[in-house]
């Protein structure tokens, strides 16, 4: 596994049409299923009152992460969303780290001063902390392609935007300025069709978020944001091309929420037979299936990785939750006054 922590698998050969061989395609597996079972854990720490901040989860959402984050090379630059935890992960993230962030811990990402999915590591593992101004990471990774381009870097940057973050000035101006300037940034729109409780019916009169691209002069492409294998496989050819040279892609990811905003949302708003419908596409399920029926994996083999994950979350917790919280005498330390 990227990270170091994951089971070792044997080698089957590669899918089909995928370029993966068969150790990615299980971690593209590990990741997603990491993903979610360290959410359910979050979940209930959220319900004993033990998180400091809110809880944002990717229930449905886990393939729009991990697959345009496992295309990425050491040394490029990754900025997620506070949806985005499998993408996090699989940057090389542990889990115990995603535990004392949210448990406001001093060994945590932000010694405690955060209690959600804003962390980084810039000149580690290339990841640019979440910011809660939605769209203005698309800037944020422009300017850093065009640093990159200034000092003769081969790297990429690829960042996350909804379908909400979308209609604000921030995506628009960043998304104009890397067209411009041919800048090695790929921006993967996760289309869960709802930006908060505003459907996407009611926030723009074109649900087409592909287009976003060609409006500026630059590819823009549709995958099924439930397919693991097509999300990572978009992402590596836009990757790749603006390794190139070629300049920015926009990649709408056509995905669900299958919960509320955060976990303070009851979601009353999302029709259930709308949810029942996206149930069917969960995408998790889905890939297990597929790794199946391809003979890459076997079902006693899931339940070994399953229960291997299980076992690492039960560790990572326990560490978080006995590691102290910051000092008081540190309350200002790394805050910067003006």
């Amino acid at each position: 596994m990227k990270n170091g922590r994951g089971a070792a698998v044997a080698s089957r050969g590669a899918e089909r049409g995928t370029g993966l061989d068969a150790r990615s395609l299980l971690e593209l597996h590990y990741f997603m299923l990491l993903g979610r079972l360290l959410e359910e854990r979050l979940v209930g720490l959220h319900r004993q009152g033990k998180l400091v901040g809110g809880l944002y989860r990717s229930l449905g959402q886990e393939a729009t992460a991990v697959g345009p984050a496992y295309a990425l090379r050491p040394g490029d630059l990754y900025g997620p969303l506070i949806r985005d935890l499998g993408g996090v992960l699989a940057r090389g993230y542990a889990p115990r780290e995603i535990f004392a962030q949210y448990l406001a811990r001093e060994a945590g990402p932000t010694r405690g001063r955060d209690g959600v999915l804003h962390l980084g590591d810039i000149e580690g593992r290339g990841v640019v902390p979440a910011v809660c101004m939605l769209g203005d990471l698309v800037s944020v990774l422009a300017g850093a392609g065009m640093a990159f381009g200034m000092t003769g870097r081969r790297s990429v940057c690829l960042t996350h935007v909804g379908d909400g973050g979308t209609s604000t000035g921030a995506f628009h101006e960043g998304l104009n300025f890397a067209a411009v300037r041919k800048l090695p940034v790929v921006i993967v729109i996760e289309n869960n069709g709802y930006a908060y409780s505003t459907p996407v019916s009611k926030q723009t009169r074109q649900p087409d978020f592909s287009r976003r691209g060609p409006a500026y002069g630059v590819p823009g492409v549709k995958v099924d944001g439930n397919d693991v294998l097509a999300v990572h496989a978009a992402a590596r050819e836009a990757i790749e091309r603006a390794r190139a040279g070629g300049g920015p892609t926009v990649i709408e990811a056509l995905t669900f929420r299958m919960d509320g905003h955060a976990q303070h949302d009851d979601a009353f708003y999302v029709p259930p037979e709308l949810l029942e419908a996206w149930k069917e596409r969960d995408p998790i399920a889905l890939y297990e299936a597929r790794l199946l029926a391809d003979g890459v994996v076997s079902a006693e083999e899931i339940r070994t990785i399953t229960a291997g994950i299980e076992a690492l979350l039960d560790e990572d917790q326990k560490w978080a939750e006995d590691a102290p919280l910051p000092s008081p005498e540190s309350g200002l330390s790394d805050v910067i006054c003006r």
